[in-house]
């Protein structure tokens, strides 16, 4: 069974140990993303060393390759990629959701859209063939019971951010239909699972992702009454203003079934997490900490650093001089210009360890204040040293 249990309440942040069939984890944490069961650019014996104990995998991808077939022959994802932690699937919808909003959208051949979206199930094409695909609530449920994840997610519909009122509340509409069809299938599957002796899986539903605010708190409150442990929260559909962000998860925040863990997706930045954690989230994902090293972006405890400007050369210090992850204890950011002038790839590396680490790590300092009931203090503290010349608002 997969259980949970609370270890401590510090104002609105909250401290978690969730056990599951392969271990357990501390929250808040923050969940480095295996996209095609790898993290970019790092092994995952990086992400032992950095104490990471929960990964995301993208059902989307391991759908279209190497596909159930093959992961089942390996016995399942946490064999096939050889790691022995706690797993969470995605439902695999952001993906198809991003191909509608890309280049793609209008056409690829004969003016026809690669994605379309029903009542019953929602079609897409694949970015690798162009060969079609669907999913339902209930064939979802059922791929991410074949990958064998520890936490699964339901299918819902990522309504574009720039939705009018009445699509946007089409789409939360079926999206609670989906959840409700995703929970029952969801339930049937971990009935043959325990009749066959196999672990359970436990489900996060999910909060539509709108800017309206009277859509934003019905869906919070229809999911909050779903007969599931958990509720999981669109952070971002893409292009949402921090402005949005924060007011919406503060109007929603008082209807949000307290007992329930709360899983935020797409987290983007150090003082998202932090604002995020003091509003009752436990647990966070995102993608861009092993994206930034295209832009040569590390964060830091004072802002962001762009390793390749002028400012950095010659430099002897490291990323941040807070920081304990190995890159910072042993590389100045001038060695680390240079390798990006040189073009090693090894940088492409140390850059995702570290931002990976820095966010990691962060969630677990933030963690043990609200064990010691200071995690106002950690939160000022980190206000005081963030960003001190642009004096970014404090949302």
């Amino acid at each position: 069974m997969f259980e949970f249990k609370i270890e401590n309440i510090d104002w609105k942040s909250r401290a978690w140990e969730f056990f599951t069939e392969h271990g357990s984890f501390k929250t808040p944490c923050f969940m480095p993303v295996w996209t095609k069961a790898t993290v970019k650019w790092i092994p995952d014996e990086w992400l032992d060393e950095m104490w990471a104990e929960i990964i995301l995998n993208n059902t989307y991808h391991l759908y279209l390759r190497p596909g159930q077939d093959v992961i089942k022959h390996f016995w399942w994802v946490h064999k096939f990629q050889n790691y022995n932690k706690p797993i969470l699937t995605d439902s695999g919808w952001f993906q198809v959701f991003s191909l509608w909003q890309t280049w793609w959208e209008t056409s690829f051949k004969n003016n026809e859209s690669l994605v379309k979206i029903t009542e019953d199930w929602v079609h897409f094409r694949s970015f690798i063939d162009w060969s079609k695909h669907y999913f339902t609530a209930e064939n979802n449920m059922d791929l991410q019971s074949n990958l064998w994840a520890d936490i699964i997610m339901a299918f819902d519909e990522c309504a574009p951010w720039d939705s009018n009122y009445e699509y946007a509340k089409a789409a939360m509409n079926r999206t609670h239909r989906w959840a409700e069809r995703c929970v029952k299938r969801w339930k049937e599957n971990n009935e043959k699972r325990k009749q066959n002796w196999e672990y359970l899986q436990a489900l996060f539903p999910i909060c539509q992702w709108v800017v309206y605010d009277d859509l934003r708190k019905e869906s919070a409150e229809f999911i909050s009454k779903l007969n599931c442990p958990w509720l999981a929260i669109w952070g971002l559909s893409v292009w949402e203003s921090k402005e949005d962000m924060y007011r919406t998860l503060d109007i929603i925040e008082p209807v949000l079934a307290k007992e329930k863990p709360r899983y935020l997706m797409w987290v983007w930045t150090p003082e998202d997490l932090v604002e995020w954690i003091y509003r009752w989230i436990d647990m966070f994902d995102c993608v861009l900490p092993t994206r930034l090293w295209r832009h040569w972006v590390c964060f830091s405890s004072t802002w962001n650093i762009k390793i390749k400007n002028e400012k950095h050369k010659l430099s002897k210090e490291p990323i941040d001089e807070t920081c304990d992850c190995k890159v910072c204890k042993k590389y100045t950011r001038w060695y680390l210009r240079h390798l990006i002038a040189e073009n090693e790839m090894y940088w492409m590396s140390l850059l995702s360890y570290h931002n990976l680490y820095f966010l990691v790590n962060l969630a677990k300092k933030a963690r043990q204040s609200i064990l010691e009931n200071k995690f106002e203090e950690f939160r000022n503290d980190f206000w005081n040293k963030y960003d001190p010349e642009n004096k970014m608002h404090r949302w």
